[in-house]
């Protein structure tokens, strides 16, 4: 659950991206800009998070009044491994080493679903968060990292985000979902699923996500957020989606089915309560303007025919 500390949102004094060169962290940047909220990007080529020596670069660029926005993680494509579970973990902690010294106004977190118990269907903040996956293990345990911290030093509030598949214009994960789907529909003209594509997903867009981010950044938020829509639709039912959307021929084909069957659903009574004016996109009219972010780009269907 959230609370806020400001019940009329306010504009913080600086807000400072962490991750700049990343999909969700290059959205919001984007949206802070657009907003007139001073910002601050700092990318892994300034200050390298995993590096002891990031510690003092870290000081020199924070102040007390600054809002830090914490987007930077080494994402599942980056490796699974003990090696990036340690960097993910190095990042949070050189972080909390300089939060200790610099008490900062406010702190979110971008964590990630994939915290919670996979043997879990339907889940809210509440639920048990325990992972055998070093890449969700490394979430837990950077979201423990920042709530000790900030509990032992008095503050600052900390609002830790955890949203399920995010999607929309400019992902470069080709994880398994919308984007991916909808690239190879127009480039292929086809979309492959992991067996029936039986199991249920919820898929946030990320102007969403970038929009919560906001409204916790001008509310001063703490606490425990899903961020998600509470529309879960298995992996078949989304790429029917695709295919109607795009009113091409595209062909549904199956693979043998990598990882056991698992569904997950959100019950979303936390985030009406905390923002109860906050609509998320429908994943249909969504998936629209995601084709026609790919057409722009010059898709093609596997006719040979220029997508747009």
């Amino acid at each position: 659950m959230l609370h806020h500390h400001f019940s009329v949102g306010s504009n913080p004094s600086r807000a400072v991206v962490f991750g700049a060169r990343g999909f969700i962290a290059g959205r919001l940047i984007q949206a802070l800009r657009d907003a007139d909220i001073p910002c601050r990007s700092v990318g892994a080529d300034e200050v390298d998070l995993t590096e002891f020596s990031a510690r003092e670069k870290l000081r020199a660029i924070l102040c007390e009044e600054d809002s830090v926005i914490m987007c930077s993680a080494l994402t599942p494509e980056k490796g699974r491994d003990r090696s990036t579970f340690m960097k993910n973990v190095r990042m949070v902690e050189n972080f909390c080493a300089v939060l200790e010294g610099l008490r900062c106004a406010h702190v979110i977190y971008i964590s990630s679903d994939s915290v919670y118990d996979r043997r879990l269907e339907l889940v809210d903040e509440q639920s048990s968060c325990e992972s055998d996956d070093l890449y969700a293990l490394s979430h837990i345990v950077r979201e423990k990292l920042l709530r000790d911290v900030c509990q032992n030093i008095g503050g600052p509030p900390l609002a830790i985000l955890r949203p399920s598949a995010v999607y929309g214009p400019g992902d470069t994960h080709n994880s398994y979902g919308p984007n991916r789907f909808i690239g190879s529909a127009l480039q292929t003209g086809k979309i492959v699923l992991f067996g029936k594509g039986e199991e249920i997903r919820d898929h946030i867009y990320i102007g969403d996500l970038v929009h919560l981010v906001k409204l916790c950044l001008l509310h001063r938020s703490a606490g425990v957020l899903n961020a998600v829509t509470g529309q879960a639709v298995s992996f078949y039912e989304l790429a029917e989606m695709i295919v109607n959307a795009i009113g091409a021929h595209i062909v549904i084909e199956a693979e043998p089915r990598r990882v056991p069957i698992t569904h997950r659903r959100f019950e979303t009574t936390a985030m009406r309560q905390a923002f109860p004016e906050f609509q998320p996109k429908r994943l249909e009219s969504a998936i629209r303007v995601l084709i026609g972010e790919f057409q722009e780009l010059g898709g093609e269907t596997q006719d040979g025919r220029r997508s747009k």
